[in-house]
């Protein structure tokens, strides 16, 4: 407790430097048009990544990439599907064709001129999980077939099977890709649904119909001709030509007895494909810890500068400019750097400041670090991960989902209430938040990781006024070109969690013993292998 106390008053003189005006004057020029949209291996990507790595050297914290500098770069493949793809369904002499963007969308796996026609099953939520007695491909051979299928999982209130109300990796569309391609299927075709995926169509749209950064792939591995999804509506017209409808394959899909449906048709697609080589990287800095054996292990904090650069227009708007998402979490990384290297006693383990790329591509930028970390993932003391901050004022909660998981979680509580904070259960667990943020990539790798959001309980708001904006903010403004910044928010919240975080951060940088995952969590044995155990 009293090493509590004192870390605290430390935090609070370097903690009062982080302000909403500071944090705005980033977040006005990282989603300004000029950096149109930050896409990834982009004229405005590279303005970012130059621009935070300026930032990090001017707050004094030392470069931690490549040679020296503070890029650690990330070699991708950025590959983008034509507006001339097709796809059509086929039973007997009956063939539905679907339209590009208004019926599905999708991509390739770095295939040039992509195409498939084979026999579609429908494999409901397209999941193998022993551990909870589920297996969505039983009995079904997929090799050279098309997989069809929803996103999300089966639905409970029990913590123990599928972790109840909230989405595991199981849910994610990331997991049904690749878990298709190990049953040897040729493509995968997701029905969108809202509730089942989280979103509206129209995300996917602006998601799934620009160049998509991918890992370059090795030889010899194994790739989908096409994974993509379609609307509810090209969903009704599928699945009518195969005698079925979309309201009860959903109910069928929900079963433990599910077994995988044949649909009798054929799917037939071809998707040529642009390919080039996408030299992106990972902005990275360091302030090197006082102790001579801390400093050798380390506490991460990250954010993901990029976003979805320029794509379809909305309203004769095409920079989408991800103000919100994420801009704003740079803003507070970039903050977080400049207090953290202004201390007058450096904490005892060294800090690593990381502006990771292609997150909205399936956490690239954050899955190359886990694999070339700067500091070894079992000298990792903690990630603490900032994604997507709400300019609405301030608050009187935080959802730090996945603390709990962790040893951390009673130094969270003792700063929280140091912070007059309440900690809030993910509100929207279903929507599987913990699965898609930079902080899973470095999860999986045995760090102990968790986002720090804002809660919805706004100061001199109405009591449902939090969950309103957010409402609103997902429905109009999420991965549209509408995310842009406004003079006239107030950015209190933000400043909230930026020292919220750094409080957590500088009080784990001085603990005696490394955090761990706490006995029976998913993440436990990697952090044991990362540690020799």
């Amino acid at each position: 407790m009293r090493l509590l106390l004192v870390v605290f008053a430390i935090s609070v003189f370097a903690q009062d430097s982080i302000t909403g005006d500071r944090l705005r004057a980033h977040v006005r020029f990282l989603a300004s048009d000029l950096l149109e949209g930050r896409g990834v291996g982009t004229r405005g990507g590279d303005l970012a990544t130059n621009y935070i790595a300026s930032q990090f050297a001017i707050a004094g914290a030392k470069p931690a990439g490549d040679n020296g500098t503070y890029l650690q770069k990330v070699e991708l493949v950025g590959v983008e599907p034509q507006t001339s793809s097709t796809l059509s369904a086929r039973k007997g002499s009956d063939t539905i064709p679907f339209a590009w963007m208004t019926d599905f969308v999708g991509n390739t796996m770095q295939q040039k001129d992509a195409s498939f026609d084979a026999e579609a099953v429908f494999v409901g939520h397209g999941i193998t999980a022993p551990e909870f007695g589920w297996n969505d491909y039983k009995g079904v051979d997929l090799k050279g077939k098309v997989a069809v299928l929803f996103t999300n999982e089966p639905q409970s209130e029990d913590a123990k099977f599928f972790g109840g109300r909230a989405l595991t990796y199981y849910g994610r569309w990331t997991y049904k890709y690749e878990e298709v391609l190990r049953q040897g299927a040729v493509a995968c075709i997701i029905i969108h649904t809202t509730p089942t995926a989280g979103y509206g169509y129209e995300v996917v749209k602006s998601s799934w119909s620009k160049e998509d950064p991918q890992v370059k792939l090795g030889a010899g591995d194994n790739a989908l001709a096409f994974a993509g999804w379609v609307s509810r509506a090209a969903g009704d017209r599928l699945m009518a030509l195969a005698g079925q409808n979309v309201d009860d394959l959903l109910k069928k899909a929900a079963q433990k007895d599910f077994q995988p449906i044949p649909l009798g048709i054929r799917m037939q697609g071809r998707v040529p494909t642009k390919i080039r080589q996408i030299r992106a990287a990972n902005v990275a800095a360091i302030v090197p810890g006082s102790d001579p054996v801390l400093s050798k292990e380390a506490v991460i904090f990250s954010a993901h500068w990029d976003h979805l650069g320029i794509g379809i227009p909305v309203n004769g708007d095409a920079i989408y400019n991800g103000a919100v998402d994420n801009a704003s979490g740079c803003a507070v990384l970039i903050e977080l750097a400049r207090a953290w290297a202004g201390l007058r006693n450096r904490p005892k383990r060294s800090a690593i400041f990381i502006a990771v790329t292609a997150e909205e591509s399936g956490l690239r930028g954050a899955q190359f670090y886990a694999t070339s970390p700067i500091i070894p993932n079992g000298k990792t003391a903690l990630n603490l991960n900032f994604d997507s901050f709400y300019p609405f004022g301030k608050v009187r909660d935080v959802v730090v989902n996945g603390s709990e998981r962790t040893s951390v979680y009673p130094v969270v509580e003792n700063v929280a209430q140091r912070f007059n904070l309440k900690i809030k259960p993910d509100p929207r667990p279903e929507q599987g938040h913990y699965y898609r943020s930079d902080h899973f990539a470095f999860a999986k790798a045995g760090v102990p990781a968790f986002s720090i959001n804002m809660g919805d309980d706004y100061i001199g708001k109405q009591d449902n006024a939090g969950a309103q904006l957010f409402f609103e903010y997902n429905a109009k403004n999420y991965h549209q070109p509408s995310d842009e910044y406004n003079e006239n928010w107030d950015l209190g919240g933000p400043e909230q969690m930026a020292k919220f975080g750094f409080a957590i951060g500088l009080t784990v940088a001085n603990q005696p013993n490394l955090p761990t995952w706490r006995e029976g969590d998913e993440f436990l044995p990697a952090r044991k292998k990362s540690q020799g155990q």
